[in-house]
């Protein structure tokens, strides 16, 4: 029987989707028959350039001591090897510190409740955005697994039609489905719900109070 690859034996722990999204696998469990996963500092198995780099993006957690990975997952596949899913160390510690900006959960015990750091644009075009030397924190935000699964579906829907999903289905925002623009994709996702939660409710807060007036 032939020996199974660490790439292979890290597809067997991920399970990634038909999109190539896979759950965060913890290093905790490269054990018995996946030990020889176990890392370092490096990323070894899934290093750039390796099997699953050239299909995957690869995402990775790292502690705020020591700064050794403890969780990685596959992100979807490589469409273009332009915009990097990395972000810069300190903002990642920033955002995963915060509350989800969308269900107000912090990180718990849950798996669906992990705090991930969010790119705001879905489309992920900005190379500024892709640069760890000139992306800010701005650029992200703090989101629970669960509402982060759910943007990154919507998002590709919108990229799929360039109908930008709307906030009018949540009751009480039947009016305001967007701050800015209308549903149409043209060109930025500022304006849309998922793309920034907190900016929609505090523009809301001043549509009501202009509507009142």
């Amino acid at each position: 029987m032939s020996k199974k690859s660490k790439s292979i034996l890290f597809l067997e722990l991920a399970q990634p989707n038909d999109q190539g999204v896979s759950r965060w696998v913890y290093v905790t469990e490269f054990k018995d028959e996946y030990a020889s996963l176990n890392l370092g500092n490096g990323l070894d198995f899934a290093r750039k350039g390796s099997t699953l780099d050239k299909k995957y993006n690869i995402e990775v957690n790292r502690a705020s001591k020591g700064n050794k990975i403890t969780s990685m997952r596959l992100n979807g596949y490589k469409e273009e090897d332009t915009f990097k899913q990395n972000i810069r160390k300190d903002i990642r510690d920033i955002i995963i510190k915060e509350a989800c900006v969308m269900l107000g959960t912090k990180d718990g015990t849950s798996h669906n409740m992990k705090i991930e750091p969010d790119h705001k644009d879905g489309r992920k075009t900005d190379l500024r955005v892709s640069d760890m030397a000139t992306q800010t924190l701005d650029d992200f935000q703090p989101l629970c697994k669960a509402a982060n699964d759910f943007k990154r579906q919507k998002c590709k829907e919108c990229k799929r039609t360039n109908i930008r999903w709307s906030a009018s289905i949540l009751k009480g925002f039947e009016d305001f489905p967007f701050y800015e623009g209308t549903e149409k994709y043209e060109g930025t996702c500022v304006g849309c719900y998922l793309y920034d939660p907190v900016a929609y409710r505090k523009a809301f807060r001043e549509w009501i109070k202009t509507s009142s007036k």
